[in-house]
């Protein structure tokens, strides 16, 4: 270990020893002060700033447990080395519980001391660093929540970049939003941004999914409740709505929410005060709220999914996230920012993806938009090899045909009448689909030979 440029103070009222010491440090490359007094050597604590202090406890105008306590006022990382006659177990212990790094009793070894001197060093060197790479962590943490808080380094469309300028606009007030779109659109991305933005930027945002929750639990989580509200209350719990306080909380799934407790929350939007289960103390709430939805507006109000009164107040602003298949211009940034992050994941090199693969990507329909990508990147990042995403790391249904991906299993049936050349051209690409492409097995499951096949994918114009 480098010593030149580590300085090391010593405070000392016995002139041999300070002598002594001296020499032995000089002569394995230290910088020494030394000071014979306290109040001497916290001044050239401030002034020469040393990197190690050795301290004798008894000096002329201070006791050493004192001086010990001043050091760790001042420098509270500063690593002290206890050199005293006096090595009481006392003064061992009380030396340790006040900060110093070790008790060593005089006559000490010199090797034993330069042996301790070093591995101080050592351990204060590597706190540094430790300090270093926390602070340069947390400079990295806020450069990627200001990242965060901006749609167009990843969403590139034009419709993105019109909602991120509506949010920029509205952000800033106390409106209630109103985010609506399929499911994995990315309307809790659309959320964070909003709360990020906003002037409760520095409070909590609370989120509580009202798909995730039985009807039974959902007020319990809203409200909170006191213990023995109800069976099984066996503590009292706050609630989300507490746990917002000054900040935003997000409601996601708002359709979800039973009508019953749509009537109670509206009340606590209009009269910004709620009660708890089994409780009888109002409390106040301040909070934003922003909620979102994954079926249509009209769809949710006709069959009563959502109160109109609740929705009015809600819809304040409302956002409409288009899907994924709407907006292709969002896929490349999207699929790199998946590459990137799964790959630190996994601490593999970030793949390339082959032209041919990439294609697939950007014509595949994503029925289950941003979510579905980033899971098939993260599929193909997991099966990559020599840094290489080709077709076949894709997941199956990616995989398929474009015609066929419309006719997977799952998708929404064809309404009105169809003529019989349509049903029989239907059959045969959902039975293509069901054995992925292969024409063989999709004659098995027809129960047809495969010449007969060909010529009616030939008939239909079906091309593989």
């Amino acid at each position: 270990m480098k010593t030149e440029n580590h300085r090391i103070l010593i405070i000392d009222d016995e002139r041999p020893i300070l002598l002594t010491l001296e020499a032995l440090l000089r002569r394995h490359a230290y910088q020494v002060d030394t000071a014979p007094t306290a109040s001497q050597g916290l001044k050239l604590l401030k002034t020469k700033s040393p990197a190690l202090v050795l301290l004798d406890l008894q000096l002329p105008d201070a006791e050493g447990l004192q001086t010990l306590d001043s050091i760790k006022s001042d420098s509270p990382e500063m690593p002290v080395i206890i050199l005293t006659a006096h090595d009481t177990l006392h003064n061992a212990i009380e030396s340790i519980k006040r900060g110093a790094y070790h008790f060593i009793s005089k006559p000490y070894a010199p090797e034993e001391l330069l042996s301790l001197i070093e591995k101080a060093l050592e351990k204060q060197s590597l706190l540094r660093e430790t300090e270093k790479l926390r602070q340069k962590t947390e400079q990295l943490e806020k450069r990627l929540e200001i990242a965060e808080t901006r749609l167009t380094p990843i969403f590139k469309s034009k419709p993105m970049q019109e909602i991120d300028e509506l949010i920029n606009a509205m952000a800033p007030s106390e409106a209630n939003v109103l985010i609506v779109g399929e499911s994995g659109v990315g309307k809790e991305v659309i959320a964070n941004v909003i709360h990020a933005r906003s002037r409760r930027a520095g409070k909590p945002m609370v989120k509580l999914n009202c798909a995730a929750f039985p009807q039974t639990m959902i007020e319990g989580e809203l409200f909170g409740y006191v213990k023995g509200a109800f069976t099984g209350a066996m503590n009292e719990f706050p609630g989300m709505i507490a746990a917002a306080e000054g900040g935003t909380l997000f409601l996601d799934e708002i359709s979800d929410m039973p009508t019953d407790l749509q009537t109670r929350f509206l009340r606590v939007l209009q009269e910004r005060e709620y009660r708890p289960l089994g409780s009888t103390q109002i409390m106040k709430a301040d909070f934003r709220v922003i909620a979102s939805t994954n079926r249509p507006v009209a769809e949710a109000l006709s069959k009563n999914f959502l109160r109109s009164d609740l929705y009015y107040r809600l819809n304040t602003f409302q956002i409409e996230v288009p899907p994924l298949r709407e907006r292709k211009q969002d896929i490349p940034p999207l699929i790199a920012s998946f590459l990137r992050q799964f790959a630190q994941q996994l601490d593999k090199p970030e793949p390339t993806i082959v032209p041919d693969a990439f294609q697939k990507l950007l014509d595949y329909a994503w029925p289950g938009n941003v979510r579905e990508l980033q899971n098939a990147i993260e599929y193909a990042v997991v099966l990559s090899r020599r840094e290489l995403i080709g077709v076949k790391e894709l997941p199956d249904e990616v995989q398929l045909p474009t015609v066929l991906q419309q006719t997977e299993r799952g998708a929404p049936p064809r309404t009105g009448v169809q003529s019989l050349d349509d049903v029989e051209r239907n059959t045969i690409l959902q039975a293509l689909a069901e054995c992925h492409g292969n024409k063989k097995k999709a004659a098995e499951l027809l129960g047809i030979q495969r010449p007969t096949l060909y010529n009616k994918m030939k008939r239909y114009a079906i091309e593989l």
